[in-house]
């Protein structure tokens, strides 16, 4: 991966830039001081006092001169015209006075009224900040963006979009220029941040865009709820006007806003901004310095669990899946290059119990993610067979050679919970499965739930999109189906955070929001398509339920250890029942499937404060 090297400035350039600012504060020391002794005096000075005011003042600058050389206040080391280079310059000041103030009233006569020292002072470095004030104005106002940007109105006045209002005004070629900032909080309705008002809530929003003339809303809030960034859109495209999101905080590479990070509204923006605070300790804990081993690397779970793992340092990170393909991709989104000659990759089935064993017994992984699985619920409820083959065999072969190891997370799905399709029934038995492990193996062994992810391949909210790029239309089941969404980012701190916590046979179920109905976001969709698009209801297909579970009904919510992740008890299921599972018909398989994933009562939930 090639990169472009800055070039350096060049000497003469730099060194001009270093002197303006000392000729600037040793000018405003004769300035300030003549300024103090002149109305000390009423307004007359003679010649001896002139004298003497010029000649302090030449020692304040110097005095200055040195401390700012010495300090290197004047090298880059403050960004200009900032709140850090005027506490800086104040400090200067302080010092240089503090050192003529003893000579001033050792002199006789005294070169001028040690009152006029310190008045004098306070003066000299009031030019100082105006005339660091009065460049960086004029410089603002050269590089504000052109009269043909577009108006815009920034919805949200607080940190974010007051660092993006300020951003947008310095970038002469980033096509918006904020005209007006909107905030619901009473609070904000008389600030102006960088000469931009705001102009009131979001129900002004239509008043604004006609007063403003903004052809665009942007959303500039870090953490809304979904109901907030649909409402505002909702006005924001009534009015009139465009409607642009720019990414939460924790999607910024290096947490800066500007022009170029404003984007359409994309379906992760409907769900909402929740953000994840890690417990990095017992994270770092269980990953640092550890054999961590990733199935089903290749995918989207997969591939975002290498991303995020990587972080913590493990002393090997090792991604196995069966798609050459998609190890080409992880491996290129880790390391910028994918030449697929590095050993962290691991081509094989989950089928191959053979190989499985081989790669246990030579890698020994001491942390084991499994999120290899088939999960297309259509695919699976006409191919039962093959959950079968990857999904519990699969599961239970790498169970079975995952006894030694530290800790093993299994990825189960809100399917699990309540099943009523093949890949419910699958994941279902797989919980069981890890929780019959658990009881049985060194390490603590445990299966984390949760429902559909933005961003995965395959997801309803990907295929929505691409109906609506394509004029339509777009396809919904039922008109008042629910799903439970988050972006796989979130899912996957989650799942970090919930294999720190949880315990021996447990099933952690990460809290996913409030559900979502999917002709909302549809609608949301056709909404923002450059030409009508239209929806077309195809009903419930087999194995799908109207509304998602995330708790089976015997399972009770409890969260001892972090609000967003529940523990619930599995029912252990003995790996010696799969020997049965074969069926002469897909309907009699299905039927075992559906027996097995059930039990008549779960154990009673253990205590999940209680350390094992």
């Amino acid at each position: 991966m090639y990169r472009t090297t800055p070039q350096p400035e060049p000497r003469l350039t730099r060194i001009v830039k270093e002197a303006v600012p000392l000729f600037v504060d040793a000018a405003a020391w004769p300035v300030g001081m003549v300024a103090a002794v002149w109305t000390r005096y009423g307004f007359e000075m003679s010649g001896a006092a002139l004298v003497g005011a010029v000649s302090m003042a030449a020692l304040a600058a110097l005095l200055q001169s040195v401390v700012t050389q010495v300090w290197q206040l004047h090298h880059g080391r403050h960004a200009y015209a900032t709140f850090e280079e005027a506490r800086a310059v104040g400090v200067t000041v302080l010092t240089a006075t503090t050192l003529i103030l003893p000579v001033d009233l050792a002199v006789t006569p005294r070169p001028v009224p040690a009152s006029c020292t310190v008045i004098g002072a306070l003066l000299a470095l009031l030019v100082m900040l105006a005339i660091r004030y009065a460049i960086r104005h004029l410089h603002e106002r050269r590089v504000r963006p052109r009269p043909s940007a577009e108006p815009t109105l920034l919805f949200g006045a607080g940190a974010t979009g007051q660092d993006l209002a300020r951003a947008l005004l310095r970038d002469a070629r980033g096509g918006y220029l904020p005209v007006g900032l909107i905030d619901d909080d009473p609070a904000k309705r008389h600030l102006r941040v960088n000469g931009v008002p705001v102009l009131g809530g979001r129900d002004e929003i239509p008043a604004a865009v006609a007063r403003t003339g903004a052809t665009t809303v942007v959303f500039a809030v870090a953490n809304a709820d979904a109901e907030l960034i649909r409402d505002v859109q909702g006005i924001a495209l009534a009015a009139g006007a465009r409607f642009k999101v720019v990414p939460s905080v924790r999607e910024l590479l290096d947490g800066r806003l500007g022009a170029a990070d404003v984007r359409d509204l994309q379906p992760s923006d409907l769900l909402g901004r929740r953000q994840v605070d890690l417990d990095l300790e017992p994270i770092a804990g269980y990953l640092t310095g550890k054999r961590v081993l990733v199935t089903g690397a290749g995918g989207s779970i997969g591939s975002e669990l290498c991303r995020q793992i990587q972080r913590f340092a493990p002393a090997e990170l090792m991604m196995l899946d069966r798609d050459e393909s998609a190890l080409h991709a992880v491996q290129l989104s880790l390391q910028g290059r994918a030449l697929l000659d590095g050993s962290e990759l691991i081509l094989a089935d989950l089928r191959d119990t053979e190989a499985i064993r081989e790669i246990f017994a030579v890698r020994r992984p001491q942390v084991v993610f499994h999120a290899a699985a088939l999960k297309h619920l259509t695919l699976l409820e006409r191919h039962p067979a093959e959950a079968v083959k990857t999904n519990i065999r699969g599961t239970q072969t790498i169970l079975s050679m995952a006894r030694s190891v530290e800790r093993f997370v299994n990825i189960s799905t809100d399917k699990a919970a309540n099943p009523t399709s093949v890949l419910g029934y699958s994941k279902r038995i797989t919980e069981r499965l890890t929780a019959y492990a658990a009881a049985r193996s060194e390490g603590t062994f445990l299966s984390v739930r949760f429902g559909n992810v933005l961003g995965s391949r395959g997801s309803v909210l990907t295929a929505f999109s691409a109906q609506a790029a394509s004029g339509g239309p777009i396809t919904v089941t039922h008109p008042e189906v629910t799903r439970y969404f988050m972006t796989v980012q979130e899912a996957v701190q989650l799942v970090i955070q919930a294999a720190a916590i949880g315990q021996d046979g447990e099933v952690l179920v990460l809290d996913m929001g409030k559900p979502v109905r999917i002709r909302d976001v549809a609608e949301q969709l056709a909404r923002q398509a450059p030409r009508p698009v239209e929806i077309v209801y195809t009903g419930l297909r087999p194995g799908e339920k109207l509304h998602e579970d995330l708790f089976d009904n015997d399972e009770t919510d409890v969260r001892p250890f972090h609000p967003l992740v529940s523990h619930v008890a599995a029912p252990p299921l003995d790996p010696s029942a799969l020997d049965g599972l074969v069926a002469p018909t897909d309907e009699a398989l299905v039927a075992m499937l559906a027996r097995m994933s059930a039990v008549a009562s779960a154990p009673k939930q253990a205590d999940p404060t209680t350390v094992s």
